[in-house]
Formats: C-alpha cells, structure tokens, sequence
C-alpha cells in the first residue's frame, strides 16, 4: 500500500505539481504592478507624447522596407537627423541584404571607464511588406530615439556604456536569418568582446484598452495574466529571467504604470518574435518591452497600422518609466 501511495505521490507530481512550479518559476516577477487610475500626465510627459508622435508620423507614416527601398532610406535619413539633433554622433554598419545595401544606426552614451559593461537599448525601424508600422515598429523606434535624447547627460559619468541602436530587417523574410539586422549587430558585439549586461528590445509599445478581453495570449499564459490590455509586458526566454526580473523590479519602483513580466521557452508562441531573439543567440541577456502586439493590437501587420493608432499619451508613460530605470542601472551598475 505504501508503495502504491508513494507510486501515486510520484505520478501526481509530474503530472501536476512540477509543471505548475515550472510555470510559476518562469513567470514570477519582483514588485507590485501598479493597480487603479493612473495619476495625470506633467507637463513633461506630454511634452514626450508630442514628441512621440513626430517621430512616429515621420519614420513611419507609409510602408518601409526592401519591398519600398526608398521609403526605408527615408525613415533611416529622419532616425539619423532626430538622433544628431539630440547631440549625437551617428555611426552605421552597413551590409548587404537582398541584393541591397541596408544600415543599422547606432549612437553611444560613452561610461567613466573604458572597462564598464554594456547595456544595448535597442528597436527596429522596418516595417512588414505594404504595413506603415506605427505602431509595428514606430512606437519602439520613438521610444529609442526618445531615451537616447533623455539620457544624453550622462555621456562621460555612467557606470554603464549604453549604446542605443536602431536595426534593420527585423521583419520577414529576414527575420531569424543572417540578415537580420539585429543578429548581424549581435554578432559584431560579441565577436568585439565587450562584456554585455544585456540588451532591451522595444517592440510594438504603443496600443492599449481598458475594455475587458482586449487582451489574449498564447497558452498556457492566458491563465496568469490580465484580460484588459493596458498594462506593458516584459518578455524574455528563461535563460534571460534574472535580466528580466531586475528589469520588472526596477521599472514597478520608478513608474506608476501596470506591468507584467515573465519569461518561457521560444516554442512558446510570441516569446522570440523580436530583436531580443538575437542577442540571445550570443549568449547575451535579452528581454523584450511589448504591449504584446498581436494579441492585443488588431492592427498589426496591416495597412491599418498607421500613427492615429498609437496612444503616445500612454506610451509617454512607459518611456518616461524606462528612463528612470535605465538611469537607476547608469548610476548604480558597479560590478
């Protein structure tokens, strides 16, 4: 009888205690997600929200992509001119794709000492086939050129060299293959030696509702997570989870915004489908920051995806949490 009970004990835990301490481990994040009304806006974070909303209409108002190579060029001409009129330097890698010439832009809030660790903060500004992007993925790049701006005064001071970077090609048909813009950089970086603390993704940042089942998710994580899509999400593979969970830590003390968090493996629909996948590939810690895109945002991928989508009010909040965990990491990153 014994036996038989402990056979029982046994089969139960593999049937059910240990898949669901498994799911648990994965998704568990530190802090308090911010909960009720959100407080009102400042004057700064509606300044940010015009701000978002420029550079959103003006990267990505009409489909940009090898498909529409000169539309490409000019949404990679604005990134260029919005970062250097935020004081920067521009640096390209150039490479070919498709029989074309395509470029990764890049600018580098340089650290107090040569040996600091990396943080690489980064968004592609492509666009899927005849989709303008905007929010898919004009939101992230804004987001990006935003944060490069906001942290511009800690060139020469930070613990941490933070080198924001806007790929190509993320989108299909290159989309996990050598051309990839993000993979061609991630591969560089690692190949420099530089050590890396990890690196953020902004991906498709800038949609939410209040209404109830706006939101979905792939199973088995739409059993642990929200039905209202306003909140932002942090997503990783688990490889990435203490990266992920500093993140989600940090970001809940400094932003009054709802937060969720959590890592899977990459069969798990959804969990690699940006640029974070990339550097993942390296070896490097990678996350991404994501209002879920297709299973909340009925536009994705379509001709419908244009800047009157986006809620820059609400995005605004998230950039401006962003900020203030990123500076937290420049200020405190010593080991």
């Amino acid at each position: 009888m014994r036996i038989r009970i402990a056979a029982a004990l046994l089969v139960f835990a593999l049937l059910f205690a240990l898949p669901a301490g498994t799911i648990l481990w994965m998704t568990s994040v530190p802090g308090r997600s911010h909960e009720g009304p959100l407080p009102p806006s400042n004057q700064g974070e509606k300044e940010l929200a015009a701000r978002l909303e420029a550079h959103v209409r003006a990267v990505a108002s009409e489909p940009h992509n090898l498909k529409h190579p000169e539309a490409l060029e000019r949404s990679a001409r604005t990134i260029e001119a919005a970062l250097t009129g935020a004081g920067y330097r521009t640096q390209s890698q150039v490479f070919t794709a498709g029989g074309q010439q395509v470029r990764n832009i890049e600018v580098v809030i340089e650290p107090r000492r040569t040996d600091a660790k990396t943080l690489v903060v980064g968004a592609h500004y492509d666009s899927w086939l005849d989709a303008p992007g905007a929010n898919d993925n004009g939101s992230g790049t804004a987001a990006a050129i935003e944060l490069a701006r906001l942290l511009a005064d800690l060139s020469g001071k930070t613990q941490l060299r933070i080198r924001f970077v806007l790929f190509v090609n993320e989108e299909p048909p290159f989309f996990k293959t050598a051309q990839m813009g993000s993979l061609v950089y991630a591969k560089r970086l690692k190949a420099s030696g530089e050590p890396v603390l990890g690196m953020i993704s902004l991906e498709t940042m800038g949609f939410y509702s209040d209404a109830e089942n706006s939101q979905n998710y792939p199973s088995p994580l739409d059993m642990l997570y929200p039905t209202k899509g306003d909140f932002v999400a942090f997503v990783a593979l688990t490889s990435s989870r203490s990266f992920l969970r500093r993140a989600v830590g940090d970001f809940r003390e400094v932003a009054a915004f709802p937060s969720v968090g959590g890592t899977a493996p990459g069969f798990v629909q959804g969990i690699d489908w940006s640029d974070h996948w990339a550097f993942e590939q390296m070896g490097m810690p990678a996350l991404m920051i994501t209002d879920t895109a297709v299973f909340r945002y009925p536009h994705y991928h379509s001709k419908a995806d244009t800047p009157d989508k986006v809620d820059y009010a609400r995005l605004a909040r998230v950039v401006s949490g962003l900020e203030r965990m990123i500076r937290r990491w420049a200020v405190s990153e010593a080991d």
